[in-house]
């Protein structure tokens, strides 16, 4: 078969936002135009571009090796990564390493899928609003555009999934998700034992992990990286994020006195943040850190990660458990879904999500 050569298109701001969002080619589409430069429309500006100079390149967030779960250490160093650094890696987690390297693979053969099979999961096309392939973060409120495509799948059962997810990614995706329960599980035990909650019933298990999201992201190659970022600045709305990286590289977490420290891929680790449901839910003792994705000039990236969230309908702020020796709460009572709605209407602006709940 002779390759598809692709249709040039123009460099304004309207048809490349139509080429990529409106008719599914993604960034992807753009990338394999072999484009010299990058278009105007995801230039970033200045100060959301990520300076060299300001990365720590001697800083690592925490590497915890989970093979011993009993042992008290490992307990203990799980509750203070979730506070000094709101970050860290997982090794020896239990996980199967089949199943990380079954959905990487299944997340390139999505997005190698023609455009006209992704478009069908597009916004306006999908068969459920719990099935969303995109582009960006927010294009209606973004200036610029971050160079990202992602397919989001919310997960409310096996048969609904099975029914309207992407037939090429669904079962390595499922698989990924089941075979990821018992570590969440037992970090958020760990989490909670930290903060004097001493059992996970029923109540607290729909707040901590009533829903979960997965996202597929896929991070193209970028003519002009240094201009533009794979994802701005943020902290995610969940209560923890599983996060799977490949081999490439990317990720960036905030460090003191505004600096960045980049997350290593290790074979075979899992990156766990605490998102901002836990830090209202800890009343500020777990951090949700800002972290962000460069764009790659020389390889395309993917990742894979798992958002472990309350129920839509869920209050959350701070634990009674955790006011109970007299701490004032630092945050308000929130609907879940209002402080979601939230986060998704604006672009990403760092931590500005959270002061939301702050009372």
């Amino acid at each position: 078969m002779a390759p598809t050569i692709a249709t040039p298109i123009s460099t304004d701001s309207a048809d490349i936002a139509n080429f990529v969002i409106s008719k599914g080619n993604g960034v992807k589409g753009l990338s394999e135009m072999g484009l010299e430069c990058l278009p105007q429309r995801f230039i970033q500006p200045l100060e959301e571009r990520i300076s060299f100079s300001n990365i720590m390149p001697q800083e690592s967030i925490p590497i915890i090796d989970m093979s011993n779960w009993n042992d008290p250490k490992v307990a203990e160093s799980i509750c203070d990564a979730a506070e000094t650094w709101g970050f860290f890696q997982i090794i020896n987690h239990g996980v199967p390493i089949d199943a990380l390297e079954n959905v990487k693979d299944a997340t390139h053969l999505f997005f190698g899928l023609p455009a006209e099979d992704k478009k069908k999961f597009l916004k306006e096309n999908s068969p459920s609003n719990n099935v969303r392939f995109g582009t960006s973060f927010t294009p209606q409120a973004e200036k610029a555009l971050e160079w990202k495509d992602y397919l989001s799948l919310f997960y409310v059962s096996e048969d609904e999934a099975s029914a309207l997810w992407p037939p090429v990614c669904k079962d390595q995706v499922l698989e990924y998700m089941k075979s990821s329960e018992v570590v969440i599980k037992r970090l958020l035990e760990v989490l909670m034992k930290g903060l004097n909650v001493n059992e996970i019933d029923e109540t607290k298990e729909s707040l901590l992990m009533g829903s979960k999201r997965i996202n597929l992201n896929y991070y193209p190659i970028c003519p002009n990286p240094e201009l533009t970022v794979g994802v701005g600045r943020h902290s995610d709305v969940s209560t923890l994020t599983i996060l799977l990286q490949d081999e490439i590289g990317g990720l960036y977490v905030r460090g003191k006195n505004d600096s960045w420290i980049h997350v290593p891929p290790i074979s075979g680790s899992l990156v766990i943040n605490v998102g901002d449901a836990l830090q209202i839910m800890s009343n500020g003792r777990y951090k949700s850190i800002e972290h962000r994705v460069l764009a790659n000039g020389s390889q395309n990236r993917i990742s894979v990660p798992i958002f472990v969230n309350p129920k839509p309908c869920e209050i959350i702020g701070p634990f009674p458990e955790v006011l109970a020796g007299g701490e004032k709460a630092a945050y308000r009572q929130v609907l879940y879904s209002d402080y979601v709605k939230h986060f998704f209407r604006k672009a990403h602006d760092g931590k500005n999500t959270v002061e939301f709940a702050k009372i």
